[in-house]
């Protein structure tokens, strides 16, 4: 197999690349973060005119493997606007189920003019589970009203539209599109710098997606690919996290040399590289899988234990070789560190991972010698 970029998608990712460096630095990007909205709406504006808030959308066009090449730019400069959460996670489930009229909102998505937020998880919830649902839908005449708890909704802060997940009267899951001025919100912001909301629902009035009916297929669908796009952002912060690791290692200078003269130091920074290269292959075939079509969440699982360990390991160990300007609000490998474990707890942490796959045990056969 070849793992090698398409000259039109090392096109799309040097194209990202561009736009995002030339976007933010370090002191650029904290001052998008601390404004009230949480990042740029100029950012936004050219992320849609070079159209990677579409992507996926049209199968056809662009799929998995575009989207995982431009999220890795996203985490590598660590850019705050929420492109998963506001358009492209939201946005392929409305593309793989909705009907014709809902799928006009996708273009409106893909232009930037349009946000929208996915609220599936419910308080005090671990993990994806669809038994944890307790909103309800109840079908009036010939609407339906939606009632419950969402929270963490990442993105429903600024959300115009929201896709929620609900129990239906006679057994399922059902997804509705729900306007934002049909709820309450109660927005918040994350450790990462990221935005949230909590969202109440109160005989909110929602639009079944699609035929309507239960959307169970659908739900697992969007969370498998939402966790691709996750780690692949994963991998682009990794790869910067180290980078500005080894970095620093050539410069800062201690009892008269570089601190990557000594041993230990190089071989923790050699140790950071192996679990860069275990999250790199994982996210490739988790994304890979997706793009073949095949949505499995035992491979979903596999590959973000992986990069959740690979995160932690990498952050961990770039504070610690950095010494005390690591944890510094002004240098960027704390803000990393941040994300990547922001990242890990997004829809299942590693540990709910690991009991996912242990769920699968039996379905093996046992290997004798």
């Amino acid at each position: 197999m070849d793992f090698q970029l398409s000259e039109e998608q090392t096109l799309l990712r040097d194209t990202t690349r561009d736009l995002l460096s030339r976007s933010y630095d370090a002191e650029s990007r904290i001052k998008a973060v601390e404004s009230e909205l949480g990042w740029s709406r100029e950012v936004w504006k050219q992320l849609a005119e070079t159209g990677i808030l579409g992507l996926g959308f049209d199968p056809e066009e662009a799929g998995q493997a575009e989207v995982i090449t431009v999220l890795t730019e996203v985490g590598r400069r660590l850019a705050p606007e929420p492109v998963i959460h506001a358009a492209l996670g939201p946005g392929a489930i409305i593309a793989e189920v909705g009907n014709d009229a809902q799928k006009e909102l996708l273009g409106e998505v893909a232009e930037g003019e349009r946000l929208l937020a996915f609220a599936h998880l419910e308080p005090g919830a671990r993990g994806t589970s669809h038994d944890t649902i307790a909103t309800t839908a109840v079908q009036q005449g010939d609407s339906w009203v939606l009632t419950g708890h969402k929270n963490p909704v990442l993105a429903g802060d600024c959300a115009d539209t929201l896709v929620v997940s609900a129990k239906l009267p006679d057994g399922g899951v059902g997804l509705f599109l729900v306007d934002s001025e049909e709820v309450s919100r109660h927005p918040y912001r994350t450790f990462d710098g990221q935005r949230g909301a909590q969202i109440d629902l109160d005989n909110a009035v929602g639009e079944p997606l699609g035929d309507g009916g239960d959307a169970s297929t659908a739900i697992s669908h969007g969370i498998v690919r939402i966790q691709s796009s996750l780690n692949a952002e994963a991998v682009g912060a990794m790869e910067e996290a180290l980078r500005l690791t080894t970095d620093y290692l050539k410069q800062r200078k201690q009892f008269g040399v570089t601190l990557n003269t000594f041993q230990t130091l190089t071989q923790r920074s050699a140790d950071m590289y192996v679990s860069l290269e275990l999250a790199r292959s994982m996210n490739l075939y988790a994304g890979l899988s997706i793009a073949d079509g095949n949505y499995d969440p035992v491979i979903a699982a596999r590959a973000k234990l992986q990069i959740g360990r690979s995160g932690r390991h990498i952050s961990q160990e770039a504070i610690q070789l950095h010494g005390g300007i690591g944890v510094t609000n002004e240098y960027p490998v704390g803000h990393y560190a941040a994300r990547l474990t922001a990242i890990d707890h997004t829809l299942g942490s590693a540990q709910d991972q690991l009991h996912v796959l242990i769920d699968q045990v039996n379905d093996y056969e046992i290997v004798t010698l």
